[in-house]
């Protein structure tokens, strides 16, 4: 098995970056999901009610901070992009918390299970593809470790699937059947809930074992 793909949000319910090398963190993948979108009551909003917010892309700046499209989060550009995209109360908030995290700081995705999946791996947000593994090997990795190179990896269990797999990565338009064929096929789960045992430096291509 070897690392296919690796993807960073710099911020959450954005579009993301693919990346050719990523230091980890114990918190994952370093400027992962820093900065998030905040609205009215001081709420959290997330592509799940808002999915414009994935036509914007977060990149890492060489300052190590966020941009949106290109611009640092803290600039008028970007607020002006995110208000468009979630409404006029909208703003960007800088938190390094782990609750920044819907569950755990790490997604892991397999190309067997993404081939039965079928569609754009954009839609579940990994941040790490693992390729080499036949079929629908997943669920049996929980409780167990992948290593690769320095770095060691938990998993905890599989992850159940939300709204946001309906939504288009490129035009955010929705297809509800998107999410009935995640249910009818994988029971509502695809893909994994992972940490960070052992942080260190990943790259494409490198080789995975699973412990």
């Amino acid at each position: 098995m070897r690392v296919a793909d690796l993807w960073r949000y710099p911020v959450k319910s954005l579009a993301g970056e693919r990346l050719a090398a990523v230091d980890v963190q114990a918190d994952g993948f370093e400027g992962d999901r820093r900065v998030h979108v905040r609205g009215p009551r001081d709420r959290v909003l997330t592509a799940r009610t808002h999915p414009a917010l994935l036509g914007l892309h977060g990149t890492l700046g060489p300052d190590g901070e966020a941009r949106v499209d290109g611009n640092p989060w803290t600039s008028d550009e970007a607020a002006a992009a995110v208000r468009q995209a979630a409404g006029p109360a909208a703003r960007l908030v800088r938190f390094d918390g782990p609750e920044r995290f819907d569950v755990l700081p790490l997604t892991v995705l397999t190309d067997g299970a993404l081939a039965r999946f079928g569609a754009d791996p954009r839609r579940l947000r990994p941040n790490l593809v693992i390729a080499g593994v036949d079929g629908l090997a997943e669920p049996t990795w929980a409780g167990r470790e992948l290593e690769i190179g320095e770095v060691r990896i938990g998993v905890a269990k599989v992850r159940q699937r939300c709204v946001m797999t309906t939504y288009d990565p490129d035009t955010q338009q929705q297809d509800l059947g998107i999410l009935r064929h995640i249910v009818e096929e994988f029971g509502g789960s695809l893909a994994l809930d992972c940490f960070v045992i052992r942080g260190g430096r990943l790259a494409a291509g490198d080789p995975v074992v699973l412990r």
